[in-house]
């Protein structure tokens, strides 16, 4: 190990202390920020169908640019889109700055013009492989630096967009979907994923974990516990036990793979719902220009549409490799995996269930101003 746990454990739980505290405080002054200023996304929009006096009022906000400390160019507040209210908390509020800052510092976007998106995100799979192949060891030390990989691989992906963002002068994050960089960067994404699962498998095969029988003699366990005893050598006995003797045999490596192959379902499912909820509200709220501006505005504004895209901040698949990194890195994979690898899938359908019935009230708002409905 790198240190000793409880030192380790002491240190993980003040920074996840400081981070949670952190991405809350970021979120609260987000809403404020949404509804004291002007919106880029609809600066710029001529089609107004319904001239109001709120509208004109809407448009007498001032500028956040105008009234921050922080300097737009790596302020996470500054442009908020759809997209950007749906990116995880870690990349939105921590990695979007620092590529702002290693961007500004080394010039990539102005200066290194040879190092083009496309090449940051081969290189964060190079980055993945490398991941993926220290998760495989058995030392506990090799993989936290393996996980440390993982995250600069995440990093670095969010390096890519930011940079392409900045060639195209555009403000805030967007999904292009349908560009090539949209293909390049969602397929560099899924290898590196799919490289990080193929580690967890193979050091799981290696390494299996136990599940334990208190208490009971092998002679009287059930025919299906005693089908996964291939050899003696899987039984370990603890004869401290104040039942008897614990007897804790090797989990399967069919069961390890029917786990992780659970856990990256909801994560395959969890990147379809979110970027389709992406697309959709881009195309009711910014996209779509003969909508009504005054009512794309007001409903970007709402606390609703905060709390549907809040819900994808939660559920996108970045989170998701937060967390599983968070297990690797604890040392607690297999009780993660296998904590979650059922009860996820409850916890999808909730978040599409509540996010459809959100986007038929926002899509009747949005559309009743046309035709003068």
């Amino acid at each position: 190990m790198m240190w000793p746990s409880s030192q380790a454990s002491k240190i993980l739980t003040f920074l996840l202390l400081v981070i949670v505290v952190y991405c809350i405080c970021m979120d609260t002054l987000l809403f404020i920020r949404i509804q004291n200023y002007k919106i880029d996304i609809f600066d710029v929009e001529t089609n107004v169908t319904q001239e109001t006096s709120t509208h004109s009022e809407a448009r007498t906000l001032p500028n956040y640019e105008d009234v921050t400390w922080v300097p737009c160019t790596i302020n996470p507040l500054c442009h908020p889109t759809v997209k950007a209210l749906m990116v995880d908390h870690i990349n939105h509020y921590i990695y979007g700055p620092l590529c702002a800052i290693v961007d500004l510092g080394l010039g990539i976007s102005d200066n290194m013009l040879l190092i083009t998106p496309n090449m940051i995100s081969f290189f964060h799979v190079f980055i993945a492989l490398i991941g993926a192949k220290l998760l495989t060891c058995p030392s506990l030390a090799s993989r936290r630096v393996g996980v440390v990989l993982f995250q600069i691989r995440m990093f670095l992906d969010d390096l890519d967009g930011h940079v392409a963002r900045e060639r195209k002068h555009i403000k805030g994050e967007r999904s292009e979907v349908g560009t090539m960089g949209y293909w390049v960067d969602g397929i560099c994404d899924l290898l590196g994923v799919i490289a990080m699962m193929i580690g967890i498998i193979l050091y799981l095969r290696n390494n299996p974990p136990r599940r334990g029988y208190k208490g009971t003699p092998v002679s009287t366990l059930p025919y299906h516990q005693l089908k996964e005893i291939n050899s003696t050598e899987d039984i370990e006995k603890d004869h401290s036990s104040d039942n008897g003797i614990s007897y804790k045999t090797k989990v399967t490596f069919k069961r390890i793979v029917q786990v992780i192959g659970l856990f990256s379902g909801q994560m395959v499912l969890s990147s379809l719902a979110w970027n389709r909820y992406i697309d959709i509200y881009q195309d009711l709220l910014e996209n779509c220009t003969e909508y009504d501006v005054f009512r794309r505005e007001s409903m970007f504004k709402s606390g609703k549409f905060f709390f549907a895209s809040a819900i994808w901040r939660i559920a996108n698949p970045h989170s998701y490799l937060h967390v599983l990194s968070l297990a690797i890195f604890c040392d607690k994979t297999w009780c993660f995996l296998k904590a979650v690898h059922y009860i996820g899938y409850l916890g999808l359908v909730v978040a599409v269930g509540t996010s459809e019935y959100l986007i038929d009230n926002i899509r009747s708002y949005v559309l009743s101003g046309m035709d003068g409905r």
